[in-house]
């Protein structure tokens, strides 16, 4: 099984240890838990969630679970997270995790990563937000198979000193000129996996630590007006992943999906990410083999 896992910005949501198991779906603009606890979709871990959900219901793939806390930033429910992976993860034996918002806390991190590479089988690690931001300050980013930055995200990789993407020095350009020479510098510094999707106007891909692809089309700019679109890129690759389609596919995959899904949706800056997950069914149904090509 695929795991999903981050937080939630509502400090009285405790940790649902069941919906790593069980079942939950997307209804009404909503993540709908085991037991019934509904989380609305508007940006975040739970876009990321619902979109990975709807795109392996609509392709066949088993569905991913779910470990979520609530977290307003103080990080009690990114503890919670960190100590029930570390307890579990042994016997959940996860075929991989996707790690999203979660409050970079470097020592539990560290316990997490050496649970995870103490299993029989290593899982696939993706990581997005703020556990890719963590995973950065630790050392181990290239103990990681897949990260989703953004080009500020890029630029703050590719500075070895930063500690957070706000502490990013000026002299290294979040511009897509630079993102073969942020690339460069990333990897020289061990900040980053061999696969990456740099998201953007023009989306690269990563592979093997060489620019593989760039998806640029087709070109909606309002997408770069929404927020959640950037979670709802790392939900597809995770739903893709989830479903066995090998890690370079997956990632361009992942950026041609979501260039579709805004095609035939026509966002405008005000539209919701929430309102671009419910279209994406019948978007990844009617172009399956022009999204995964040989894979579908």
């Amino acid at each position: 099984m695929w795991l999903i896992t981050g937080t939630l910005p509502d400090p009285d949501f405790a940790i649902h240890p069941e919906a790593v198991q069980a079942r939950s779906r997307v209804e009404n603009n909503a993540l709908i838990l085991p037991g019934g606890r509904a989380v609305p979709v508007q940006r975040g871990t739970a876009a990321l969630a619902a979109t990975a959900l709807l795109a392996c219901e609509a392709y066949g793939f088993p569905l991913p679970g779910l470990l979520l806390a609530g977290d307003t930033g103080q990080g009690t429910g990114s503890r919670r997270i960190y100590a029930w992976l570390v307890t579990h993860l042994a016997k959940l034996a996860p075929a991989g995790l996707t790690f999203h918002y979660l409050f970079p806390d470097l020592d539990w991190h560290n316990r997490v990563l050496m649970a995870l590479q103490a299993l029989e089988r290593k899982p696939m690690l993706a990581a997005d937000a703020g556990f890719m931001y963590v995973a950065k300050m630790s050392g181990y980013a290239d103990a990681y198979d897949l990260f989703t930055p953004d080009l500020g995200e890029l630029a703050f990789l590719a500075d070895e000193k930063a500690p957070h993407p706000f502490y990013t020095r000026g002299f290294l350009l979040a511009e897509e000129d630079n993102v073969p020479e942020l690339l460069q510098r990333a990897r020289r510094h061990g900040n980053c996996p061999s696969h990456i999707i740099v998201k953007g106007s023009t989306d690269y891909i990563v592979c093997n630590g060489e620019i593989a692809a760039r998806v640029s089309q087709p070109s909606v700019p309002a997408m770069e007006c929404i927020g959640g679109t950037g979670d709802l890129v790392t939900g597809l690759a995770t739903a893709f992943l989830a479903g066995g389609v090998p890690l370079c596919r997956a990632a361009e995959a992942a950026a041609r999906a979501a260039r579709l899904l805004a095609w035939e949706c026509a966002p405008t800056p005000s539209t919701q990410v929430g309102e671009l997950i419910r279209r994406l069914p019948q978007v990844l149904r009617a172009r399956k083999k022009e999204i995964l090509g040989d894979s579908a």
